[in-house]
């Protein structure tokens, strides 16, 4: 072998060390790498995966349903979704993103915008209470970092009919008015969190496990009955409508428990409609607004009459001539009645008879009535907003505020209230608690007057629907009604307006066995008629008639076959 081939081979055998050489120092490197990323920072490079691909995501949970005393749906959370977007993974190059803008109701151009000036943030809502549907094509279009979840959106089946009642959430699914308000702590729900890995574009690849739990919000049954509802609040609106009234609310309570089985409004808005809530319609009138109640009082004057054991019920009252002078002011009658019994000053409405008999009797004996029957307190239901009214504690030195407290004025109640403090004369003179949730379990009830007297009462305001009554219009054929009319004057910055009027009746039925009691008011009517007789009477007749059949309540005013008149 020559010299030259020798020196050729020994370069070769040196150039082929030297490499493997080198790929032994690379291997030796790579494997320390490997052993000292295992080892040392297996920790640190683990949390750092996690903290790019797992995620804790929310669990939906839906707020409690709210049905009626039947088990009808009255607010439900109807399931929607929420569309946002992690502004620092967004393509916003994507073919599909101007479908994604056109689903969501804005441009491309726009769209872009908005999540342009939020690339320093990981979270931004696009659109929120999106329909199902319309949410489905936005997640099938895989529009990198647009993302959809579920989520609930409250609706309300009944719309206008109960809105007063229940009230309404917002965007958040927390209570704002009613209901919704009042119970927010039970129909609240709990979103639960569940740990997910998702990819790099966001989908979810696997779920790990449970953080906690969803908490669903309990569900809430009233004492309303929907039937009724619906019964009440149309009659409301056609006597508003016929009558050019400004506003009348209607409250029926069930005789023996005290449960509210319709409170409507109207005006009313629709819930399922933000744009409907105004303040000038979003309020119960039911349980905010007070008045006078006026002659729907006078039961409650010859009540204490009767309690004082200075009256019975052939005493007999004079007031002739119509009219008395009191302290510098007339109170009238409508017209002279002469000598009117007990029963007499119920069936005319006699504004004399009530003060005679008010001011013979002990000065607090009508106050204590009528702050036992709930006058002057609120009732008790946690209703937002609910008004006390007004009763005012009189010394005895105050005739003519202790005269005009007798026939209605000087005070001031709800209709709630109204139909309230009704429910002992219905009930055999005892008080049941109201309530707006169905219970099988009354509230002990409170003896607020002697039976004898309650029924007493109960049989003269059945008078007020005779002929010879005021309150004729408000009879239903087949069952006898008790009740009483009442109009008062509006009350106004200068005192009583001359031309404004809210015209009231509150009755019961049937009077024999009572079921409902029922207050209807109509606020100014500016029709020819505004007379509570005129107005609120024919109201009751219509939902209170309709209310007995639709319960199968039996007549128990019948006409037998022989006392029929044959027409010929």
């Amino acid at each position: 072998m020559s010299e030259e081939q020798t020196c050729s081979q020994i370069g070769k055998g040196w150039r082929l060390a030297l490499v493997l050489g080198i790929l032994a120092a690379i291997t030796c490197g790579i494997g320390f790498k490997l052993v000292t990323l295992y080892v040392e920072d297996q920790e640190f490079l683990q949390n750092q995966g996690n903290a790019r691909s797992l995620r804790v995501i929310q669990v939906p949970a839906h707020r409690g349903m709210i049905t009626d005393r039947n088990g009808e749906p009255m607010a439900v959370s109807a399931p929607v979704a929420t569309v946002w977007v992690d502004p620092k993974m967004a393509d916003l190059k994507h073919v599909s993103l101007g479908k994604v803008a056109r689903h969501l109701g804005t441009s491309r151009d726009r769209l872009v915008k908005k999540v342009s000036a939020k690339r320093s943030k990981r979270f931004m809502y696009l659109k929120r209470q999106v329909e199902p549907q319309v949410a489905a094509r936005i997640r099938e279009l895989k529009v990198p970092g647009i993302h959809v979840e579920r989520d609930y959106k409250r609706f309300y089946p009944s719309g206008e009919v109960a809105s007063h009642l229940l009230g309404f959430t917002n965007r958040d699914g927390k209570g704002q008015e009613g209901l919704e308000l009042s119970y927010e702590k039970a129909l609240h729900s709990e979103p639960g969190k569940q740990l997910v890995l998702k990819d790099l574009l966001g989908r979810t690849v696997k779920h790990i496990r449970s953080e906690s739990a969803a908490e669903q919000g309990q569900s809430l049954q009233l004492s309303i009955d929907m039937r009724l509802q619906y019964l009440a609040y149309r009659e409301l609106k056609a006597a508003v409508t016929a009558h050019r009234a400004d506003a009348a609310s209607l409250v029926m309570l069930d005789a023996k428990t005290g449960e509210v089985l319709a409170m409507a409004n109207y005006p009313s808005y629709n819930p399922n409609n933000p744009a409907d809530r105004v303040s000038s319609t979003i309020r119960n009138r039911a349980v905010t607004d007070l008045f006078e109640p006026g002659s729907t009082m006078k039961p409650m004057t010859v009540a204490a009459a009767l309690m004082s054991g200075k009256y019975g019920m052939r005493s007999v009252i004079d007031t002739t001539p119509g009219h008395m002078r009191l302290k510098g002011k007339t109170i009238r009658d409508h017209r002279n009645y002469g000598e009117l019994d007990i029963t007499g000053i119920i069936t005319k409405s006699s504004n004399v008879g009530s003060v005679k008999l008010a001011l013979s009797l002990e000065p607090g004996s009508l106050h204590n009535l009528l702050q036992n029957v709930g006058i002057g307190h609120a009732t008790g239901i946690g209703f937002p907003g609910e008004r006390s009214g007004r009763l005012p504690y009189l010394a005895d030195s105050q005739v003519l505020q202790r005269a005009t407290l007798s026939y209605g004025y000087g005070l001031s109640v709800t209709p709630l209230q109204l139909a309230q403090s009704y429910l002992p004369l219905a009930n055999d003179g005892v008080m049941t608690p109201v309530s707006l949730l169905r219970t099988d379990k009354p509230l002990p009830p409170v003896r607020v007057m002697p039976a004898p007297i309650a029924r007493s009462i109960r049989g003269m305001m059945e008078t007020v629907i005779s002929i010879k009554g005021t309150g004729r219009q408000a009879a239903i054929p087949g069952y006898r009604v008790a009740g009483k009319t009442g109009t008062v004057h509006k009350v106004g910055n200068n005192g009583y307006i001359d031309d404004q009027y809210i015209s009231l009746f509150a009755g019961i039925a049937p009077a024999s066995n009572p079921e409902v009691v029922t207050v209807v008011m109509v606020d100014n009517p500016r029709g020819q008629e505004h007379y509570g007789g005129e107005v609120a009477a024919p109201i009751f007749s219509r939902t209170v008639g309709g209310t007995l059949r639709m319960l199968n309540i039996p007549p128990d005013n019948l006409v037998r076959p022989e006392q029929q008149v044959v027409k010929r």
